[in-house]
């Protein structure tokens, strides 16, 4: 007797993306699954992770790793995000992407992601250089995210990604506003951790986008997302005083 499958499966709405997203920008680290060239089989690792300004993760690995050896061989691949915190690891949210992971190549975008991944790994600083290490770019064709029990989601590329039309000279000012930030105010970005959710204690600016910005203090991570993107690169002044001087719940 034929059995109708059950659709487990949620509509997909703006908070179900908004989470996914967050997923993703507040992730350290991920469970990178590649195949192996010998016989097809699957093969998990663990990877440090960053995000490009479009939010597509972005990862530093070795030559030397079989990771590295599938992905050269074969570029599908999955990524699993999401900590599981405490309690059941069953309850936490978790998001396993699948698409293509693609080597970038010298040039500005490869700067750009860099840094990106700098800031958010600073201790990768000593051997980022190093001829063996390459960064490469996980492009995202379709998502599972699973909210927690009974909240289960089908995600496409398009619901994750952050849109750089028109902003795309936002990847120019980048590194000069973290940096100014992360020098002069200190306290302002305490009070955008706070507006996040997290407690004040020694934070940073780490990168922006169209869409917030990501803080870190030590391991840990806080996203916090604008009331609106940006339109343009002008906009991000502004907005980075706004949220300094609104009252926290306003």
């Amino acid at each position: 007797m034929d059995k109708k499958k059950v659709d487990v499966l949620q509509p997909v709405d703006d908070t179900a993306k908004r989470l996914g997203r967050t997923l993703v920008r507040s992730a350290r680290y991920g469970a990178l699954a590649t195949l192996d060239p010998l016989d097809g089989s699957p093969s998990a690792s663990r990877v440090s992770l960053a995000t490009a300004m479009d939010g597509s993760p972005i990862f530093l690995i070795s030559r030397l790793s079989g990771h590295c050896t599938n992905l050269s061989a074969d570029g599908r691949c999955s990524l699993l995000v999401g900590e599981p915190g405490k309690g059941d690891p069953l309850a936490h949210p978790r998001m396993t992407l699948i698409g293509n992971a693609v080597q970038l190549q010298p040039g500005q975008e490869q700067t750009y992601d860099r840094n990106r991944y700098l800031r958010r790994h600073p201790k990768a600083a000593l051997y980022v250089d190093f001829p063996d290490f390459s960064f490469w770019r996980f492009e995202v064709t379709r998502a599972s995210l699973n909210g927690g029990f009974g909240k289960a989601f089908a995600l496409t590329a398009d619901d994750l990604a952050t849109s750089l039309d028109g902003i795309e000279t936002l990847s120019e000012i980048e590194e000069g506003a973290v940096a100014h930030m992360n020098t002069d105010h200190l306290d302002a970005i305490e009070r955008y951790a706070i507006r996040a959710g997290a407690e004040p204690n020694g934070w940073r600016l780490t990168t922006l986008d169209p869409e917030g910005l990501d803080l870190a203090s030590g391991d840990r991570i806080a996203r916090l997302w604008f009331d609106s993107p940006l339109t343009s690169a002008a906009d991000l002044r502004p907005v980075l005083v706004s949220l300094a001087k609104t009252p926290v719940g306003s």
